[in-house]
């Protein structure tokens, strides 16, 4: 990719057809950032002394850490009722054999968006944040996301995912990085028109004259008019939410916040992800060789699984919610996280 801007340009790449590797960054004029440069200021804590839970627990109880930044994957929803991409058998490709798709990640490329959007619309009215009761719930997970906040140790959270879960657990929108988009907004996928949000949504839930919700098979009848797909009503293109699909450019903010948050994170975390989508899965990669780095996950992925020594990192392998809720009753967050928790599940923040 080229660009005649002189900041850099981000697109999302996921490894599917058309992607060269599995990790492609796209840039124009700037490099990634460096992990060795001296202009960069990290935490007072000495690195080597990080060698386990305890001592992360101690740091964090103290406030030691004062730039926390965050990346936020699939797995941090799963306990929201929100199946994870990759995991074999339970993960959203291995369920998405129904909708007939060519390749499991076509439900996120705009080409095939453009032919057939109705899987994505079906996949999107099964997760949309907020609508109702059953609609899903913020996590534990995302409970510790907020204790980090309000203990005002949270530089930036870069998100992943396209739930919102983040935002409906109460993350202030300064701290939130949503790197591949939201639900909140829509937009016209060839004019770039925007439609009302509660409008779009009106029209995928749309229901039949029977009460039933209009599926993507047809079985109604009146779903062969297209009557539940959102179009522009300028030129008559389908318009989606403003989720990043596969080769589109990340989000502006993304690029203004994510070099600065880089250079000054003190203590890097992820949290639930498997770091296959660039460029998101290289945050870790960018920041100071001297920055502490801590896994949660069910796998240890990405350069996590380097054994050079030259970083420290942290690994609490496992179900996400478990693990915080480990790290929290060493840090003494316990039952902060449970108040949190009990707030977001009743609709409060």
């Amino acid at each position: 990719h080229t660009s005649q801007r002189s900041s850099p340009h981000y697109c999302r790449h996921g490894g599917g057809s058309g992607c060269r590797s599995r990790y492609i960054s796209c840039f124009s004029s700037v490099s990634r950032p460096s992990s060795s440069s001296s202009s960069l200021k990290f935490s007072s804590v000495p690195p080597h002394n990080l060698d386990s839970v305890d001592y992360l627990a101690e740091q964090l109880s103290q406030r030691k850490f004062k730039n926390i930044v965050v990346v936020v994957g699939a797995g941090a929803s799963v306990n929201a009722g929100i199946p994870d991409f990759r995991t074999p058998g339970t993960g959203l490709y291995d369920q998405l054999q129904e909708y007939s798709l060519p390749r499991p990640e076509a439900i996120f490329d705009l080409n095939f968006f453009k032919m057939n959007p109705k899987p994505f619309l079906r996949l999107a009215r099964s997760i949309w944040p907020g609508r109702n009761n059953e609609s899903p719930k913020p996590t534990v997970t995302h409970s510790f996301l907020r204790v980090l906040q309000e203990e005002q140790i949270l530089r930036r959270i870069y998100t992943q995912n396209i739930d919102g879960l983040e935002s409906i657990s109460g993350i202030d929108d300064d701290k939130l990085v949503e790197c591949h988009g939201h639900f909140r907004s829509a937009s016209c996928i060839s004019c770039g028109k925007s439609m009302d949000a509660n409008r779009y949504q009106e029209i995928i839930f749309r229901t039949t004259k029977t009460g039933r919700s209009i599926d993507d098979n047809g079985d109604d009848g009146e779903d062969d008019n297209n009557n539940n797909i959102p179009t522009c009503t300028g030129c008559r293109s389908f318009v989606k939410p403003d989720i990043v699909f596969f080769g589109e450019a990340l989000p502006m903010r993304f690029q203004s916040l994510i070099l600065e948050d880089v250079e000054r994170c003190d203590l890097l975390v992820v949290i639930g992800s498997s770091l296959l989508v660039d460029p998101v899965a290289s945050i870790p990669t960018w920041v100071s060789v001297d920055c502490p780095r801590v896994l949660l996950n069910l796998e240890v992925v990405g350069d996590f699984n380097n054994k050079s020594g030259k970083r420290t990192d942290i690994i609490l392998q496992g179900d996400c919610d478990e693990s915080v809720r480990r790290l929290c009753q060493s840090v003494g967050w316990e039952s902060k996280i449970d108040q949190l928790y009990q707030k977001t599940t009743n609709g409060n923040n």
